[in-house]
Protein backbone atom coordinates (compact mmCIF):
# COMPACT_ATOMS: atom_id res chain seq x y z
CA UNK A 1 0.00 0.00 0.00
CA UNK A 2 1.29 3.31 -0.92
CA UNK A 3 1.18 6.26 1.62
CA UNK A 4 -1.28 8.80 0.81
CA UNK A 5 -0.24 12.35 0.41
CA UNK A 6 -1.28 15.60 2.44
CA UNK A 7 -4.27 17.00 1.02
CA UNK A 8 -4.98 20.48 0.32
CA UNK A 9 -7.33 22.19 2.81
CA UNK A 10 -10.05 22.92 0.04
CA UNK A 11 -9.77 19.25 -1.29
CA UNK A 12 -9.99 17.72 2.15
CA UNK A 13 -13.25 19.33 2.94
CA UNK A 14 -14.85 18.35 -0.28
CA UNK A 15 -13.75 14.80 0.04
CA UNK A 16 -15.57 14.88 3.69
CA UNK A 17 -18.78 16.31 2.28
CA UNK A 18 -18.62 13.86 -0.48
CA UNK A 19 -18.05 11.14 1.57
CA UNK A 20 -20.87 12.29 3.96
CA UNK A 21 -23.51 12.52 0.80
CA UNK A 22 -22.33 8.95 -0.21
CA UNK A 23 -22.93 7.70 3.22
CA UNK A 24 -26.57 9.22 3.03
CA UNK A 25 -27.53 7.68 0.10
CA UNK A 26 -26.26 4.40 1.24
CA UNK A 27 -28.23 4.52 4.17
CA UNK A 28 -31.30 5.82 2.49
CA UNK A 29 -31.37 2.78 -0.43
CA UNK A 30 -30.54 0.42 2.10
CA UNK A 31 -33.33 1.35 4.54
CA UNK A 32 -35.84 2.11 1.29
CA UNK A 33 -35.16 -1.35 0.13
CA UNK A 34 -34.92 -3.29 2.83
CA UNK A 35 -38.79 -2.05 3.63
CA UNK A 36 -39.75 -2.80 0.08
CA UNK A 37 -38.42 -6.42 1.13
CA UNK A 38 -39.73 -6.73 4.24
CA UNK A 39 -43.02 -6.45 2.81
CA UNK A 40 -43.40 -8.49 0.49
CA UNK A 41 -41.33 -11.23 2.19
CA UNK A 42 -43.30 -14.03 4.17
CA UNK A 43 -42.18 -12.29 7.74
CA UNK A 44 -43.97 -12.58 11.33
CA UNK A 45 -42.84 -11.68 14.49
CA UNK A 46 -42.74 -14.10 17.22
CA UNK A 47 -42.02 -13.99 20.68
CA UNK A 48 -39.71 -16.49 22.57
CA UNK A 49 -42.95 -17.85 24.93
CA UNK A 50 -45.41 -18.15 22.16
CA UNK A 51 -42.92 -20.27 20.11
CA UNK A 52 -42.41 -22.39 23.64
CA UNK A 53 -45.55 -22.87 23.96
CA UNK A 54 -46.57 -23.50 20.17
CA UNK A 55 -43.10 -26.00 20.31
CA UNK A 56 -44.80 -27.84 23.18
CA UNK A 57 -48.31 -27.88 22.02
CA UNK A 58 -47.27 -29.22 17.98
CA UNK A 59 -43.93 -30.71 18.00
CA UNK A 60 -43.80 -34.44 16.88
CA UNK A 61 -41.92 -35.26 19.42
CA UNK A 62 -44.11 -34.77 21.94
CA UNK A 63 -47.20 -35.77 20.20
CA UNK A 64 -45.31 -39.18 20.31
CA UNK A 65 -44.70 -39.25 23.37
CA UNK A 66 -48.43 -38.37 24.15
CA UNK A 67 -49.23 -41.60 21.94
CA UNK A 68 -46.89 -43.57 23.95
CA UNK A 69 -48.68 -42.12 27.50
CA UNK A 70 -51.75 -43.30 26.04
CA UNK A 71 -50.67 -46.30 24.71
CA UNK A 72 -49.57 -47.62 28.55
CA UNK A 73 -52.99 -46.51 29.77
CA UNK A 74 -54.79 -48.49 27.48
CA UNK A 75 -52.48 -51.25 28.54
CA UNK A 76 -53.33 -50.96 32.16
CA UNK A 77 -56.68 -50.83 31.34
CA UNK A 78 -56.42 -54.28 29.56
CA UNK A 79 -55.48 -55.37 33.03
CA UNK A 80 -59.29 -54.81 34.19
CA UNK A 81 -59.53 -58.50 33.20
CA UNK A 82 -58.21 -59.44 36.88
CA UNK A 83 -61.58 -58.42 38.23
CA UNK A 84 -64.41 -58.36 35.74
CA UNK A 85 -66.09 -61.33 34.23
CA UNK A 86 -65.79 -62.72 31.15
CA UNK A 87 -69.18 -63.28 29.38
CA UNK A 88 -70.05 -65.39 26.19
CA UNK A 89 -72.44 -66.20 24.24
CA UNK A 90 -72.91 -68.85 21.41
CA UNK A 91 -75.31 -70.75 19.05
CA UNK A 92 -74.52 -73.94 17.77
CA UNK A 93 -76.24 -76.48 15.36
CA UNK A 94 -75.63 -80.01 15.46
CA UNK A 95 -76.93 -82.74 13.11
CA UNK A 96 -75.05 -86.56 14.23
CA UNK A 97 -76.20 -90.43 13.99
CA UNK A 98 -73.53 -90.97 16.37
CA UNK A 99 -75.02 -93.44 18.56
CA UNK A 100 -74.02 -91.83 21.94
CA UNK A 101 -74.34 -87.78 20.41
CA UNK A 102 -77.62 -88.40 19.45
CA UNK A 103 -79.11 -89.76 22.75
CA UNK A 104 -77.14 -87.00 24.48
CA UNK A 105 -78.69 -84.34 22.21
CA UNK A 106 -82.46 -85.75 23.24
CA UNK A 107 -81.60 -86.18 26.78
CA UNK A 108 -80.06 -82.08 26.54
CA UNK A 109 -83.32 -81.64 24.66
CA UNK A 110 -85.63 -83.28 27.21
CA UNK A 111 -87.28 -85.08 24.89
CA UNK A 112 -86.75 -89.03 25.90
CA UNK A 113 -89.58 -91.52 25.57
CA UNK A 114 -89.91 -95.02 25.95
CA UNK A 115 -89.52 -95.43 22.59
CA UNK A 116 -86.25 -93.91 22.34
CA UNK A 117 -84.71 -97.36 24.63
CA UNK A 118 -85.53 -99.67 21.95
CA UNK A 119 -82.05 -101.24 21.04
CA UNK A 120 -82.51 -100.92 17.26
CA UNK A 121 -83.12 -97.06 17.69
CA UNK A 122 -80.32 -96.24 20.46
CA UNK A 123 -77.65 -98.84 18.10
CA UNK A 124 -78.65 -97.26 14.86
CA UNK A 125 -80.36 -93.96 15.46
CA UNK A 126 -81.59 -91.40 12.17
CA UNK A 127 -80.05 -88.16 12.23
CA UNK A 128 -80.51 -86.05 15.25
CA UNK A 129 -80.10 -82.77 15.02
CA UNK A 130 -79.56 -80.37 18.23
CA UNK A 131 -79.57 -76.80 17.93
CA UNK A 132 -78.02 -75.06 21.51
CA UNK A 133 -77.89 -71.61 22.66
CA UNK A 134 -75.32 -71.12 25.92
CA UNK A 135 -74.71 -68.30 27.93
CA UNK A 136 -71.13 -68.92 29.26
CA UNK A 137 -69.07 -66.95 32.38
CA UNK A 138 -65.88 -66.46 33.93
CA UNK A 139 -65.00 -64.69 37.08
CA UNK A 140 -61.53 -64.48 38.40
CA UNK A 141 -61.19 -65.03 42.03
CA UNK A 142 -57.33 -65.45 42.65
CA UNK A 143 -54.53 -64.72 40.57
CA UNK A 144 -51.75 -63.41 42.55
CA UNK A 145 -49.30 -63.31 38.95
CA UNK A 146 -51.81 -61.19 37.41
CA UNK A 147 -52.57 -58.57 40.48
CA UNK A 148 -48.69 -57.68 40.17
CA UNK A 149 -48.87 -57.30 36.56
CA UNK A 150 -51.95 -54.49 36.75
CA UNK A 151 -49.23 -52.85 39.04
CA UNK A 152 -46.29 -53.28 36.74
CA UNK A 153 -48.83 -51.54 33.96
CA UNK A 154 -49.64 -48.91 36.56
CA UNK A 155 -46.03 -48.53 36.88
CA UNK A 156 -45.85 -48.09 32.97
CA UNK A 157 -48.27 -45.36 32.93
CA UNK A 158 -46.23 -43.03 35.25
CA UNK A 159 -42.67 -43.65 33.31
CA UNK A 160 -44.36 -42.83 30.22
CA UNK A 161 -45.78 -39.27 31.35
CA UNK A 162 -42.45 -38.76 33.31
CA UNK A 163 -40.68 -39.34 29.65
CA UNK A 164 -43.37 -37.19 27.97
CA UNK A 165 -42.65 -34.27 30.38
CA UNK A 166 -39.33 -34.64 29.95
CA UNK A 167 -39.77 -34.85 26.19
CA UNK A 168 -42.07 -31.53 26.61
CA UNK A 169 -39.07 -29.82 28.52
CA UNK A 170 -36.11 -31.01 25.92
CA UNK A 171 -38.26 -29.32 22.98
CA UNK A 172 -38.54 -26.12 25.16
CA UNK A 173 -35.16 -25.68 25.45
CA UNK A 174 -34.38 -26.53 21.73
CA UNK A 175 -36.98 -24.14 20.99
CA UNK A 176 -35.42 -21.26 23.15
CA UNK A 177 -31.90 -22.38 21.81
CA UNK A 178 -33.31 -21.84 18.62
CA UNK A 179 -34.30 -18.13 19.20
CA UNK A 180 -31.07 -17.68 20.63
CA UNK A 181 -29.68 -18.85 17.18
CA UNK A 182 -31.70 -16.47 15.61
CA UNK A 183 -30.73 -13.59 17.58
CA UNK A 184 -27.51 -14.61 16.96
CA UNK A 185 -27.87 -14.47 13.31
CA UNK A 186 -30.07 -11.05 13.15
CA UNK A 187 -27.04 -9.72 15.24
CA UNK A 188 -24.91 -10.38 12.81
CA UNK A 189 -26.83 -8.98 10.52
CA UNK A 190 -27.02 -6.02 11.88
CA UNK A 191 -23.36 -5.66 12.50
CA UNK A 192 -22.45 -6.82 8.61
CA UNK A 193 -25.53 -4.45 7.33
CA UNK A 194 -23.24 -1.00 9.37
CA UNK A 195 -20.10 -2.65 8.26
CA UNK A 196 -21.03 -2.61 4.46
CA UNK A 197 -22.52 0.95 4.59
CA UNK A 198 -18.67 1.77 5.83
CA UNK A 199 -17.48 -0.38 3.64
CA UNK A 200 -19.38 1.29 0.49
CA UNK A 201 -18.46 4.61 2.05
CA UNK A 202 -15.01 4.08 1.89
CA UNK A 203 -14.45 2.80 -1.17
CA UNK A 204 -16.57 5.84 -3.06
CA UNK A 205 -14.13 8.31 -1.00
CA UNK A 206 -10.77 6.02 -2.42
CA UNK A 207 -12.10 5.94 -5.70
CA UNK A 208 -12.45 10.19 -5.41
CA UNK A 209 -9.07 9.77 -4.06
CA UNK A 210 -8.09 8.05 -6.95
CA UNK A 211 -9.41 10.21 -9.77
CA UNK A 212 -7.86 13.32 -8.10
CA UNK A 213 -5.11 11.01 -8.56
CA UNK A 214 -3.84 11.21 -4.79
CA UNK A 215 -3.53 7.33 -4.29
CA UNK A 216 -2.83 4.65 -6.21
CA UNK A 217 -5.31 1.79 -7.92
CA UNK A 218 -4.37 -0.93 -5.50
CA UNK A 219 -5.68 1.32 -2.95
CA UNK A 220 -9.38 1.11 -4.98
CA UNK A 221 -9.61 -2.52 -5.52
CA UNK A 222 -8.84 -3.22 -1.85
CA UNK A 223 -11.43 -1.31 -0.53
CA UNK A 224 -13.60 -2.90 -3.42
CA UNK A 225 -12.18 -6.27 -2.48
CA UNK A 226 -12.99 -5.63 1.45
CA UNK A 227 -16.55 -4.31 0.89
CA UNK A 228 -17.30 -7.56 -1.38
CA UNK A 229 -16.12 -9.98 1.62
CA UNK A 230 -18.48 -7.70 3.92
CA UNK A 231 -21.44 -8.21 0.91
CA UNK A 232 -20.98 -11.99 1.33
CA UNK A 233 -20.68 -12.15 5.02
CA UNK A 234 -23.93 -10.64 5.00
CA UNK A 235 -25.51 -12.82 2.33
CA UNK A 236 -24.38 -15.21 5.17
CA UNK A 237 -26.07 -13.80 7.41
CA UNK A 238 -29.37 -13.40 6.56
CA UNK A 239 -29.29 -17.31 5.11
CA UNK A 240 -28.49 -17.80 8.71
CA UNK A 241 -31.16 -15.98 9.78
CA UNK A 242 -33.78 -18.24 7.31
CA UNK A 243 -32.14 -21.35 8.27
CA UNK A 244 -32.61 -20.44 11.88
CA UNK A 245 -36.82 -19.25 10.85
CA UNK A 246 -37.01 -22.59 9.25
CA UNK A 247 -35.63 -24.89 12.15
CA UNK A 248 -38.17 -22.84 14.39
CA UNK A 249 -41.27 -23.33 12.33
CA UNK A 250 -40.05 -27.07 12.13
CA UNK A 251 -40.03 -27.30 15.88
CA UNK A 252 -43.26 -25.65 16.22
CA UNK A 253 -44.75 -27.77 13.46
CA UNK A 254 -45.49 -25.12 11.38
CA UNK A 255 -44.74 -24.66 7.31
CA UNK A 256 -41.47 -23.61 6.54
CA UNK A 257 -40.74 -20.78 4.49
CA UNK A 258 -41.56 -17.63 7.29
CA UNK A 259 -38.90 -15.55 8.22
CA UNK A 260 -39.29 -14.66 12.13
CA UNK A 261 -38.91 -11.21 13.80
CA UNK A 262 -37.83 -11.00 17.46
CA UNK A 263 -38.15 -9.26 20.29
CA UNK A 264 -35.25 -7.24 21.41
CA UNK A 265 -32.21 -8.81 22.07
CA UNK A 266 -32.36 -11.40 25.36
CA UNK A 267 -29.76 -11.67 27.68
CA UNK A 268 -30.69 -13.95 30.55
CA UNK A 269 -29.38 -13.40 34.09
CA UNK A 270 -26.48 -15.40 35.23
CA UNK A 271 -28.13 -14.87 39.06
CA UNK A 272 -30.79 -17.48 37.48
CA UNK A 273 -28.56 -20.89 37.97
CA UNK A 274 -25.43 -19.16 40.16
CA UNK A 275 -26.84 -21.59 43.00
CA UNK A 276 -27.12 -24.79 40.31
CA UNK A 277 -24.00 -27.02 41.68
CA UNK A 278 -25.98 -30.56 41.58
CA UNK A 279 -28.22 -32.57 39.87
CA UNK A 280 -31.48 -33.19 41.08
CA UNK A 281 -32.35 -36.70 41.53
CA UNK A 282 -36.26 -35.28 40.95
CA UNK A 283 -35.45 -34.71 37.44
CA UNK A 284 -37.98 -36.03 35.07
CA UNK A 285 -36.43 -38.74 33.22
CA UNK A 286 -34.01 -39.63 36.27
CA UNK A 287 -37.72 -40.45 37.89
CA UNK A 288 -38.59 -42.50 34.86
CA UNK A 289 -35.81 -44.13 35.17
CA UNK A 290 -36.51 -45.55 38.66
CA UNK A 291 -40.28 -45.98 37.92
CA UNK A 292 -38.71 -48.71 35.12
CA UNK A 293 -37.05 -50.40 38.01
CA UNK A 294 -40.08 -50.74 40.17
CA UNK A 295 -41.58 -52.31 37.13
CA UNK A 296 -39.47 -55.27 37.00
CA UNK A 297 -39.69 -55.23 40.48
CA UNK A 298 -43.49 -56.26 40.07
CA UNK A 299 -43.03 -57.98 37.36
CA UNK A 300 -40.39 -60.34 39.12
CA UNK A 301 -42.92 -60.66 42.00
CA UNK A 302 -45.75 -61.63 39.25
CA UNK A 303 -43.48 -64.26 38.09
CA UNK A 304 -42.85 -65.45 41.36
CA UNK A 305 -46.56 -65.79 41.96
CA UNK A 306 -47.09 -67.89 39.09
CA UNK A 307 -45.53 -70.62 40.94
CA UNK A 308 -48.91 -70.38 42.79
CA UNK A 309 -52.42 -72.19 42.01
CA UNK A 310 -55.04 -69.90 40.08
CA UNK A 311 -58.82 -69.94 41.91
CA UNK A 312 -61.38 -69.24 39.11
CA UNK A 313 -64.85 -69.34 38.59
CA UNK A 314 -67.39 -70.38 35.88
CA UNK A 315 -70.86 -70.57 35.29
CA UNK A 316 -73.36 -71.48 31.77
CA UNK A 317 -76.57 -71.31 31.07
CA UNK A 318 -77.53 -73.53 28.00
CA UNK A 319 -80.69 -73.94 25.81
CA UNK A 320 -81.25 -76.78 23.47
CA UNK A 321 -84.03 -77.37 21.02
CA UNK A 322 -84.54 -80.34 17.68
CA UNK A 323 -85.87 -76.74 15.87
CA UNK A 324 -83.53 -74.04 14.55
CA UNK A 325 -84.31 -70.77 17.01
CA UNK A 326 -86.47 -72.99 18.99
CA UNK A 327 -85.47 -72.56 23.05
CA UNK A 328 -87.41 -75.49 24.32
CA UNK A 329 -85.13 -77.09 27.24
CA UNK A 330 -82.58 -75.03 29.74
CA UNK A 331 -79.72 -76.39 32.34
CA UNK A 332 -77.12 -74.29 34.15
CA UNK A 333 -73.59 -75.38 35.02
CA UNK A 334 -71.78 -73.99 37.44
CA UNK A 335 -68.32 -74.41 39.21
CA UNK A 336 -64.86 -73.32 40.75
CA UNK A 337 -61.51 -74.38 39.44
CA UNK A 338 -58.54 -74.31 41.42
CA UNK A 339 -55.49 -74.91 38.75
CA UNK A 340 -51.81 -75.48 39.18
CA UNK A 341 -48.82 -75.25 36.74
CA UNK A 342 -46.22 -76.81 38.94
CA UNK A 343 -43.85 -77.46 36.34
CA UNK A 344 -43.51 -75.65 32.90
CA UNK A 345 -39.98 -76.64 31.75
CA UNK A 346 -38.35 -73.83 33.84
CA UNK A 347 -39.56 -71.53 31.57
CA UNK A 348 -40.48 -69.15 34.75
CA UNK A 349 -37.56 -69.59 36.36
CA UNK A 350 -35.76 -67.95 33.42
CA UNK A 351 -38.22 -65.69 32.68
CA UNK A 352 -37.30 -64.42 36.78
CA UNK A 353 -33.70 -64.59 35.74
CA UNK A 354 -33.79 -62.53 32.19
CA UNK A 355 -36.08 -59.71 34.25
CA UNK A 356 -33.34 -59.83 36.57
CA UNK A 357 -30.84 -58.96 34.43
CA UNK A 358 -32.29 -56.02 33.08
CA UNK A 359 -33.64 -54.21 36.16
CA UNK A 360 -29.98 -54.32 36.43
CA UNK A 361 -29.17 -52.86 32.96
CA UNK A 362 -31.49 -49.81 33.75
CA UNK A 363 -30.20 -49.26 37.23
CA UNK A 364 -26.20 -49.06 35.68
CA UNK A 365 -27.82 -46.63 32.95
CA UNK A 366 -29.46 -44.79 35.69
CA UNK A 367 -26.35 -44.55 37.65
CA UNK A 368 -24.41 -43.55 34.64
CA UNK A 369 -26.88 -40.35 33.67
CA UNK A 370 -26.24 -38.99 36.59
CA UNK A 371 -22.51 -39.15 36.07
CA UNK A 372 -23.47 -37.67 32.51
CA UNK A 373 -25.74 -35.05 34.11
CA UNK A 374 -23.02 -34.13 37.22
CA UNK A 375 -20.55 -33.82 34.52
CA UNK A 376 -22.69 -31.94 32.51
CA UNK A 377 -23.38 -29.25 34.77
CA UNK A 378 -19.92 -28.48 35.65
CA UNK A 379 -19.03 -27.94 32.22
CA UNK A 380 -21.82 -25.62 31.90
CA UNK A 381 -21.05 -23.58 34.97
CA UNK A 382 -17.17 -23.18 33.48
CA UNK A 383 -18.93 -22.03 29.87
CA UNK A 384 -21.23 -19.61 31.85
CA UNK A 385 -18.01 -18.28 33.26
CA UNK A 386 -16.32 -17.83 30.42
CA UNK A 387 -19.32 -16.64 28.34
CA UNK A 388 -19.42 -13.90 31.02
CA UNK A 389 -15.65 -13.05 30.85
CA UNK A 390 -15.72 -12.64 27.31
CA UNK A 391 -18.88 -10.54 27.42
CA UNK A 392 -16.95 -8.30 29.56
CA UNK A 393 -13.49 -8.54 27.53
CA UNK A 394 -15.67 -7.60 24.18
CA UNK A 395 -17.42 -4.78 25.58
CA UNK A 396 -14.23 -3.58 25.93
CA UNK A 397 -12.46 -4.48 22.84
CA UNK A 398 -15.18 -2.71 21.12
CA UNK A 399 -14.39 0.46 22.62
CA UNK A 400 -11.19 0.43 21.89
CA UNK A 401 -11.49 -0.56 17.98
CA UNK A 402 -13.81 2.18 17.63
CA UNK A 403 -11.56 4.75 19.21
CA UNK A 404 -8.86 2.87 17.16
CA UNK A 405 -10.81 3.36 13.66
CA UNK A 406 -11.59 6.95 14.59
CA UNK A 407 -7.81 7.68 15.19
CA UNK A 408 -6.79 5.91 11.81
CA UNK A 409 -9.34 7.81 10.16
CA UNK A 410 -7.90 10.98 11.12
CA UNK A 411 -4.84 10.01 10.07
CA UNK A 412 -6.05 8.21 6.83
CA UNK A 413 -7.48 12.24 5.98
CA UNK A 414 -4.09 13.40 6.75
CA UNK A 415 -2.41 11.40 4.58
CA UNK A 416 -0.65 9.49 7.13
CA UNK A 417 -1.49 6.00 7.01
CA UNK A 418 -2.81 3.74 4.35
CA UNK A 419 -5.95 2.59 2.82
CA UNK A 420 -5.11 -0.49 4.62
CA UNK A 421 -4.85 0.20 7.85
CA UNK A 422 -8.40 2.06 7.79
CA UNK A 423 -9.71 -1.21 6.18
CA UNK A 424 -7.88 -3.44 8.48
CA UNK A 425 -9.29 -1.43 11.50
CA UNK A 426 -12.82 -1.39 10.66
CA UNK A 427 -12.96 -5.21 9.81
CA UNK A 428 -11.42 -5.44 13.54
CA UNK A 429 -14.39 -3.64 14.81
CA UNK A 430 -17.09 -5.88 13.17
CA UNK A 431 -14.80 -8.95 13.67
CA UNK A 432 -15.19 -8.01 17.39
CA UNK A 433 -18.84 -7.08 17.61
CA UNK A 434 -19.81 -10.12 16.10
CA UNK A 435 -17.61 -12.13 18.70
CA UNK A 436 -19.76 -10.14 21.73
CA UNK A 437 -22.62 -11.19 19.89
CA UNK A 438 -21.49 -15.07 19.86
CA UNK A 439 -20.14 -14.43 23.66
CA UNK A 440 -23.81 -13.01 24.82
CA UNK A 441 -25.09 -16.27 22.41
CA UNK A 442 -23.29 -18.59 24.54
CA UNK A 443 -23.81 -16.88 27.80
CA UNK A 444 -28.13 -17.23 27.36
CA UNK A 445 -27.25 -20.89 26.01
CA UNK A 446 -25.07 -21.75 29.08
CA UNK A 447 -28.08 -19.84 31.37
CA UNK A 448 -30.85 -22.21 29.42
CA UNK A 449 -28.60 -25.69 29.41
CA UNK A 450 -28.25 -25.63 33.35
CA UNK A 451 -32.13 -24.72 33.75
CA UNK A 452 -32.82 -27.79 31.58
CA UNK A 453 -29.98 -29.75 33.20
CA UNK A 454 -31.64 -29.19 36.76
CA UNK A 455 -35.48 -28.98 35.76
CA UNK A 456 -37.39 -30.73 38.93
CA UNK A 457 -40.42 -32.94 38.50
CA UNK A 458 -42.92 -31.47 39.91
CA UNK A 459 -45.49 -33.98 39.78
Amino acid sequence: MSRLKVHRPSTFVSQIFEMMKTRFLIIFFTVFFSAVLFAQDNSKHLKIDEAVAAAVANNDAVKLASLDEQMATTRYQQTNAVYLPQVGVSYTAFSTNNPLNAFGFKLQQKSITQADFNPALLNHPSGTPDFTTKLEVQQPIINADMFYQRKAAAKQIEFYQLSSQRTKEYISFETQKAYLQLQLAYDGEKVLVEALQTAKAAQQSVENYFNQGIIQKSDVLNAKVHAGNVESQLSSAKSNIANASDYLSVLMGRPLGTIYTIDKPLQLDKALVDTVNVLPASRADLKAMEKAMEGYDLMIKSSQKSYLPRLNAFGSYQLNDSRMLGFGAGAYLVGIQLSWDIFKGNRTKNTIALQNLEKKKIAQQLEQEKSKGQSAISQAKRKLDESSYLISQQTLAIEQSSEALRVLQNRYSQGLVTTNDVLMSQTQLSQQQLNYAQAVFEHNLSVLYLQFLTTTNNK
